[in-house]
């Protein structure tokens, strides 16, 4: 066997790239890291919707409660009598509602917003959220229009436990 046929089956040191070999097993490796990577993705994505929706439920929720306590203080003035001094929609929240007793020597009435904007559902993208009013059941998926009691999200969606997040 000659020099030449010895040196044709090995790699000269001048020589640079990857066997075939090589090449399999850093795509197998690869390919077990990102089929890893992915559910930690998608359940990372998840928990930061969760949190999302928590932090608008709370926010909605709180204005309410402050719409309510403010009108039976006679701060502000209560609309319908049918409205047990909840607002009449989550848009009342944003707009505002006039201030009882405000000494203003302009003219200007004074309002008081609770929102400054309707928060978006992480899980619909969208600013429309389910509401139920103080004469609606609890687990009511209808709202009945008298007044805003509570609010939900619209999504179909449940928790990796199974509860619906419109339950929240």
């Amino acid at each position: 066997m000659s020099v030449a046929s010895k040196r044709s089956g090995r790699r000269s040191k001048t020589q640079a790239g990857l066997t075939l070999v090589e090449l399999i097993v850093a795509f197998s490796i690869l390919l077990i890291l990102s089929t890893m990577a992915v559910p930690l993705a998608r359940y990372q994505i998840r928990r930061e919707r969760e949190k999302a929706l928590l932090y608008s439920l709370r926010e909605i929720r709180t204005a309410i409660d402050k719409y309510k306590d403010m009108c039976d203080q006679g701060k502000i003035t209560a609309g319908d009598a049918d409205t047990y001094c909840y607002p009449a929609t989550m848009q009342v929240l944003v707009d505002g509602a006039k201030l009882q007793n405000t000494l203003s020597g302009n003219g200007q009435t004074g309002k008081y917003k609770f929102l400054r904007r309707i928060p978006r559902d992480p899980f619909t993208g969208d600013t429309e959220w389910g509401m139920r009013s103080m004469q609606d059941e609890p687990s009511s998926m209808s709202w009945g229009g008298q007044n805003l009691f509570d609010v939900y999200t619209k999504t179909q969606d449940k928790t990796p436990d199974g509860k619906p997040y419109s339950e929240w």
